[in-house]
């Protein structure tokens, strides 16, 4: 039997692109996956498609598996020769009970290795823009647990220029009073991090005398709390003159396009967060798709009006035992950049792409008399317009469908996007298909439903509305009652400069 061994391993401060390297290869060799609050649910993707999966996050306050019970896990799971991930927020020796786990393994013999993590202690205030140390204002810094602040030594915390804790949004008042009572200035510099790293991070800044009072009613888990004058510091290191910077953008794209567009806005300085309003899977039956690609050499024109119909359509002619030189006789037309991208990442050149990137523009600036053409239109098994294989057919053309994907809706809201939809972190919605504006509506009533909220619309009073061109606006009008932003050039990369209009003119 193959020798199991336990990685004790740390996540990182809570976004998937702080994962160390050596972190990564282990996730992709992992057998069985214990892992903690506070990991980005993308860490999840990469262990095997087998692996088993073991919540046991520990949150103060709420109920959690009890220590002995994961330590009696990892070394059972090791013996039975699993390789066992044990991933923990940030770093596994800082706040991160790896002792008792290590004790456990040590005496069953048990082989394990501990990986290092980026711990939030040092990331939130890097990622705010606040150095930890300064010649002039910082010589040294702490870093403590505000879990149980009675029990620190506050008379020695007080003469240290810059303090960091971690778990100490529950005990705010009583760190503030402690630091207060052993001589720290009411003028202290304070900066509450929360959600470090992560899409809807958020910062407070204040001073000890009014920190209490801004952040009132307000949850501070998970947080990070840095005192002391480095604080200052802030606005020098973090300034920006990207045009997004300051604007947080709801994407609401599906899980699998949503990357490319986030990769946009955040190069320009936004802080997105993802909402999969849309989800992607094959058609209920391949059949039809069967049949015509059994027959392409009938067929005069392809038409392509997505990157989903050029990827199903291609994944399915490879399963077929065919590839691009089936279609030699077949000129293809595609609509819109993105799908002639797509295209040419199978080896294909579009013949044809309408100078508007939309559906009807292909119809109106058509390379050629479409009477007695015979036409594939691969496409979205239900929910799609109509109008293309309307005018196309009014025009002569026999017009061929058939389904190669499906697009569904997902079963609830992204809790990270509701939860930022509620406490209105949200300055900019983007749409870029109708779909995914009557998605995103139909799952936000579902939670205002069960939350006895307001309208949609009056939870979005004072969010921006941005489409990516004229037929999603028509549904954003219908679903939302209003568009604020409409991109010029119907494309990922026009809604962005749309975006960036609007914010140097608002």
């Amino acid at each position: 039997m193959t020798s199991g061994k336990v990685y004790l391993m740390g996540a990182g401060p809570g976004n998937l692109d702080y994962l160390t390297l050596k972190g990564y290869q282990v996730l992709s060799i992992a057998d069985v996956l214990i892992y903690d609050d506070l990991v980005d649910p993308q860490l999840l993707q990469l262990v095997p498609s087998e692996c088993i999966q073991l919540y046991m996050g520990k949150r103060g306050g709420s109920p959690s598996t009890p220590q002995d019970i994961i330590n009696l896990l990892l070394v059972d799971f090791c013996l039975q020769g699993k390789q066992v991930v044990r991933l923990k927020g940030g770093d596994p020796f800082i706040f991160g009970r790896a002792n008792p786990e290590i004790e456990s393994l040590v005496a069953s013999n048990c082989d394990y290795e501990v990986i290092p993590g980026i711990s939030s202690a040092l990331a939130a205030p890097l990622l705010a823009g606040i150095p930890l140390t300064d010649k002039n204002l910082s010589r040294c810094f702490v870093v403590l647990s505000g879990h149980d602040p009675d029990s620190l030594d506050w008379e020695a915390i007080a003469l240290i220029d810059t303090i960091v804790i971690l778990m100490g949004g529950r005990s705010l008042e009583a760190i503030i009073n402690h630091l207060q009572d052993k001589g720290r200035s009411p003028t202290t510099p304070i900066a509450i991090i929360r959600d470090c790293a992560r899409p809807q991070q958020q910062i407070w800044s204040g001073t000890l005398e009014t920190i209490v009072d801004q952040v009132a009613e307000i949850s501070l888990s998970p947080t990070v709390i840095v005192i002391g004058d480095v604080v200052t510091l802030r606005q020098m290191s973090s300034s920006s003159s990207l045009p997004l910077s300051g604007k947080t953008v709801l994407v609401t794209r599906s899980a699998e396009q949503s990357s490319k567009f986030s990769d946009l806005l955040q190069q320009q300085g936004a802080t997105v967060i993802e909402m999969p309003a849309l989800e992607i899977t094959p058609p209920s039956s391949w059949e039809k798709l069967d049949q015509a690609i059994a027959n392409l050499g009938e067929f005069d024109w392809l038409i392509l009006t997505s990157a989903n119909g050029v990827n199903y359509f291609f994944e399915r002619l490879g399963d077929r035992g065919k590839d691009a030189r089936s279609l030699a006789g077949v000129k293809i037309a595609v609509v819109g950049k993105k799908t002639a991208e797509t295209l040419k990442q199978q080896g294909v050149l579009a013949d044809y792409i309408p100078p508007d990137f939309v559906a009807d523009s292909l119809i109106d600036h058509f390379p050629e008399e479409l009477k007695g053409k015979k036409i594939l239109f691969p496409r979205v098994e239900t929910g799609g317009r109509e109008v293309l294989v309307k005018e196309l057919g009014g025009q002569g053309a026999k017009v061929i469908e058939v389904p190669a994907y499906q697009s569904g809706c997902p079963q609830q809201i992204n809790p990270q996007a509701w939860q930022a939809l509620q406490e209105k972190m949200i300055d900019i919605i983007t749409f870029a298909s109708s779909k995914t504006v009557q998605n995103f509506y139909y799952l936000l009533q579902q939670a205002l439903t069960s939350n006895s909220e307001n309208s949609p619309q009056g939870l979005l009073e004072k969010v921006c509305i941005a489409s990516i061109g004229p037929q999603t606006s028509k549904t954003c009008y219908e679903a939302l009652g209003r568009v604020d932003i409409e991109a010029q050039e119907y494309t990922l990369e026009g809604l962005t400069d749309a975006l960036i209009q609007w914010v140097n003119h608002s």
